[in-house]
């Protein structure tokens, strides 16, 4: 029997979380819940959480922070929840990397009807394959010799980069500019030790290849196969 998607919920008024969980755990979800944004990293950390809904209002942070904390080591589905239903709020959220954005009061039925859009989208989003890896585009997820790899934002960036061009050397400055959005804060060894980390979950899945090669002075290419 499939594993059905674990959402995470994360809103301080307990009338609120108490709906939304129990809309959740109707429709075969399963549901956990946390009162702070401080909790929401640690328990992505753990795993196995497949979207998380966030309220914006946080006692102890602001959802907005949360979610760019977020998406620097995650690209699980992003639901905000608001009191405001602003348009710069809305713009604001979806610019950190939301996924949607719901109002509230709001129907716990197109809640759960929204998230299972968002699970679908992530889930089922079109691969495009080069060599042995295939890019989903939607998902934001590449995978490698059969499996999703696990990524930061910017080893996610960079790999996605080098993938555009199968073969062609890039230089660090070109990296920086094109996969880094402070890119005039970063230097060039960020690219450095961003190749060293993804190498290194490359070789974990298989030790026998280096798809990301070194040209010494000029910069990175990758073999795809």
């Amino acid at each position: 029997m499939p594993r059905m998607p674990t959402i995470l919920l994360a809103e301080d008024e307990l009338a609120i979380a108490d709906t939304v969980l129990y809309a959740l755990r109707a429709e075969g979800f399963t549901a956990e819940h946390v009162l702070l944004g401080g909790s929401v990293l640690p328990r992505l950390k753990q795993g196995g959480i497949d979207l998380v809904i966030l309220d914006v209002g946080l006692p102890d942070r602001s959802g907005f922070e949360v979610c760019r904390d977020l998406r620097t080591t995650s690209a699980v589905p992003v639901v905000f929840l608001t009191a405001r239903n602003d348009e710069i709020d809305r713009v604001l959220g979806l610019e950190l990397g939301a996924d949607d954005y719901m109002a509230k009061p709001f129907s716990p039925r197109e809640l759960v009807a929204r998230v299972r859009a968002r699970l679908r989208r992530h889930e089922g989003g079109e691969t495009q394959r080069k060599g042995r890896f295939e890019v989903d585009a939607v998902a934001h997820r590449i995978r490698y010799a059969g499996h999703w790899l696990d990524m930061t934002r910017y080893e996610h960036a960079l790999l996605h980069e080098l993938l555009r061009r199968p073969g062609a050397i890039l230089s660090r400055a070109q990296l920086l500019d094109r996969a880094w959005e402070d890119a005039l804060e970063s230097g060039e060894r960020t690219v450095d030790t961003h190749v060293k980390t993804l190498r290194a979950k490359l070789r974990a899945l298989d030790p026998a290849r280096d798809p990301i090669r070194t040209h010494r002075g000029l910069g990175y290419s990758i073999d795809v196969d």
